[in-house]
């Protein structure tokens, strides 16, 4: 063995150095400044809070840019864009020539009403009708007389002035010779005025004569034209009788039994155009303001989309809801039936750069004027000012920033409290 200084190493132990109880003193408020000042905001954040709840009740969102949709998901369930309902035009038994279900063509007779009341008026209003233009045509022959009679006396004053003139012309030649005395000169000069002034009435007679007649006939022929427009629209009636398919199509509900007796104006049945459908959708009354004719829409149907737009909006709310119509791009797109269910997606607006948080029932909790911040363990109550809503996210206007964790589902809870610990 080699030999070492092992044995002659000596441990030594220091000396324990033991505090005043003045630096034991010192060193503890030291520690305990430290500790409260670590502990101090927690302490004032439980001091100001109204209430604590855990965080598993809470749905949390962080404010966000990006593009907002505003939009709107409604079921709707697909009709024909033409179905007219046939109704009856008068009284009567209707007598059906067609059954549900089958293939029509455009003014086809579906069915026909038995009406002998209009019937037997269309036969008076006829036989009136014949009565009128028998005396229209007597009119005219009185007329044809009254005008000759009227012409003869005219002529017969023209010829009685040409032979007065006469007269008158052969007693002064006699005059002049002395055959004849100066008054039978003058008594011929009488004559051939009075001649002219029958000849003048005779023809003032004959002009009054003919408008008296033109009044006479134009009366009748009035008369006449009155009962035939009359009869016309009886007979336009009863041939309405004859119920026609409107458009091509298929006959869809039978409204009445076969030969059954119905009232004016009552529903027979209906033709369905499937030529051509729609989508009938509800649109809650919150949207009945922004909704248009001419908007686009999106529909559904699985995987498949088709698009389309607004055709008609309803002018009354009906439940709540205000009803619609969207026309499809394609006439009758293919794999489409009617009262099929679908799902349409109308947009109302879209920007590309806004500040936007995640929908939920804070918006109607609040308002859309109040919402809860969380940060730091503690969700604190703020003024906001929300702007459009969509399906999935609402515009902020104010009141947030980008990166703000906003409570939105879940504040219900926290009463009116101005702040809230959230555990």
């Amino acid at each position: 063995m080699i030999r070492d200084t092992s044995q002659q190493d000596r441990v030594l132990v220091a000396p324990i150095q033991r505090l005043s109880p003045k630096a034991k003193w010192v060193l503890g408020i030291a520690v305990g400044v430290v500790a409260l000042g670590i502990a101090l905001p927690s302490l004032a954040r439980w001091l100001s809070a109204g209430t604590s709840i855990s965080a598993e009740r809470l749905r949390v969102a962080e404010v966000r840019r990006g593009k907002f949709v505003r939009d709107l998901s409604v079921q709707g369930k697909v009709v024909a864009a033409v179905s007219p309902t046939l109704y009856a035009p008068a009284p009567g038994i209707v007598a059906l020539t067609i059954h549900a279900g089958d293939q029509v063509q455009k003014d086809q007779v579906l069915a026909e009403i038995d009406s002998p009341e209009l019937k037997n008026r269309l036969a008076q209003e006829q036989a009136a009708l014949q009565g009128l233009e028998s005396d229209v045509e007597r009119a005219r022959i009185d007329a044809r007389k009254r005008m000759v009679g009227a012409q003869k006396n005219v002529d017969q004053a023209e010829v009685d002035r040409v032979a007065a003139a006469r007269e008158l012309e052969r007693n002064e030649m006699a005059f002049k010779n002395g055959a004849v005395a100066e008054l039978t000169v003058l008594r011929a000069k009488d004559g051939v005025d009075k001649a002219v002034l029958t000849l003048n009435q005779a023809k003032q007679e004959l002009d009054l004569e003919r408008d008296a007649v033109e009044f006479d006939v134009k009366t009748k022929a009035l008369a006449r034209d009155r009962q035939r427009l009359q009869a016309s629209e009886l007979a336009r009636q009863v041939e309405a009788l004859k119920v026609r398919a409107p458009v091509s199509g298929q006959v869809g509900t039978l409204l009445i039994a076969d030969r059954a007796t119905v009232a004016a104006n009552t529903g027979i049945l209906t033709v369905v155009d499937l030529s051509a459908l729609e989508l009938e959708i509800q649109v809650p009354e919150s949207y009945a303001r922004d909704l248009a004719i001419g908007m686009s829409a999106e529909v559904s149907q699985g995987t498949r989309t088709f698009s389309g737009q607004i055709s008609s909006v309803s002018p009354e709310v009906v439940g709540g809801q205000v009803g619609g119509r969207v026309r499809f791009a394609e006439a009758k797109p293919e794999g489409l039936r009617q009262n099929q269910r679908l799902t349409a997606r109308i947009v109302f607006d879209e920007r590309a750069d806004a500040l936007l948080v995640e929908r939920g029932p804070f918006v109607d909790q609040g308002g859309g004027r109040i919402a809860y911040v969380l940060k730091n363990g503690l969700a604190e109550r703020r003024q906001v000012s929300l702007g459009a809503a969509g399906l999935d996210s609402v515009e902020v206007l104010g009141g947030l920033a980008v990166g703000d964790r906003v409570v939105v589902g879940g504040a219900d809870a926290f009463g009116d409290a101005e702040k809230v610990i959230v555990n």
